[in-house]
């Protein structure tokens, strides 16, 4: 018994060891497979597309997320959420919340042109508009007629232009501390940033980035060390890119913010906000409701920037209460 004890300390030992080394060697390849795993337990498939280059946009090759069942019944389509992530962030800011989503819904969440895996040109525009046209040609190349549009941050805000521009394809905005909001009171980013200290949510080393997770989350969720470390040294490597977009989306917040241009969008839409948001005031909300007529506010407390990140589950429930109450709503109408 004492010989088959020690047997299986050696084969854990060696498994545990074989790991580390793993880790130390090939932290991308760990890494990758970890994202991997998440992804699977969420029902999600990494997929691409390419863009072929048009008058206004260059030719782009988009990396996505994608699933959830085909259909909910004979010869009813399942409906589609798009879902688009906020400055500095990628396609990967939605798997958490999606494990809850793709039992219900087909989920598709785009690497922004400029981020994650998508095509990062050095002399492209990044502004709203022409991530709203590159929105609009994913779609198109998705063959998506109507959907439902989810973002948080700069995706809240251009989920919202998109939803002005094209109002006939989108039944639903979920808006997650969304950006463009040029109102309220000043966050406590933009007070930092007007003292002249750095833009606190991008990260040009190890430490940053630490000090970035504990910036945009009140509760940081669990993330593996190794998943951590390289997404530190992708942050630091993306960190002139995201200075870059950040000054273009000042600009847009400056000269084209959602108050001028957003009044009486009729979409039903959920306004989400967490309370302890040190990004972008939660004031925003309610500016956003007074635009919005079909609009909903939830304030979750003890929660930052990233609510679909922090509570996932509270997220994707109050996200699936919101549409089932819609559903409920339309049944009611003569």
């Amino acid at each position: 018994m004492q010989h088959l004890l020690r047997g299986i300390a050696a084969v854990v030992l060696a498994i545990i060891f074989s790991f580390g080394a793993l880790y130390f060697l090939f932290p991308e390849q760990v890494a990758e497979v970890a994202f991997h795993i998440e992804r699977v337990r969420s029902g999600l498939e990494r997929k691409e597309l390419d863009l072929g280059a048009t008058d206004t946009s260059p030719a782009l090759r988009i990396a996505y997320l994608e699933g959830g069942p085909t259909a909910i019944a004979a010869g009813e389509a399942t409906q589609t959420l798009l879902l688009l992530h906020g400055v500095g962030a990628d396609k990967d800011n939605w798997t958490r919340v999606a494990h809850f989503l793709t039992p219900r819904y087909r989920v598709i969440a785009i690497d922004l042109p400029g981020f994650g895996e998508s095509s990062k040109l050095a002399d492209a525009s990044y502004h709203i508009a022409d991530q709203v046209r590159s929105v609009a040609a994913i779609v198109a190349a998705l063959h998506l007629d109507h959907f439902d549009l989810g973002g948080n941050s700069m995706g809240g805000w251009i989920s919202a232009a998109y939803a002005e521009a094209y109002p006939q394809q989108i039944d639903s905005l979920w808006l997650l501390d969304p950006g463009g909001i040029a109102g309220g009171s000043p966050s406590e980013m933009f007070k930092r940033i007007k003292q002249g200290e750095r833009v606190p949510i991008f990260a040009a080393n190890a430490a940053q980035f630490r000090e970035v997770e504990h910036f945009v989350f009140v509760h940081p969720p669990y993330i593996p060390g190794a998943v951590m470390n390289i997404l530190a040294k992708r942050q630091a490597r993306d960190y002139a890119l995201n200075l870059r977009i950040f000054g273009e989306l000042r600009e847009d917040l400056e000269q084209h913010p959602l108050e001028a241009s957003l009044k009486g969008l009729a979409t039903p839409t959920l306004i989400v906000w967490g309370a302890g948001d040190r990004v972008l005031d939660p004031s925003g909300a309610e500016i956003l409701h007074q635009l919005l007529p079909n609009s909903r506010i939830s304030i979750m407390p003890n929660t930052g920037h990233l609510p679909m990140l922090e509570a996932p589950e509270r997220s994707a429930e109050n996200y699936l209460h919101f549409r089932d109450s819609l559903v409920s709503e339309t049944a009611k109408t003569p």
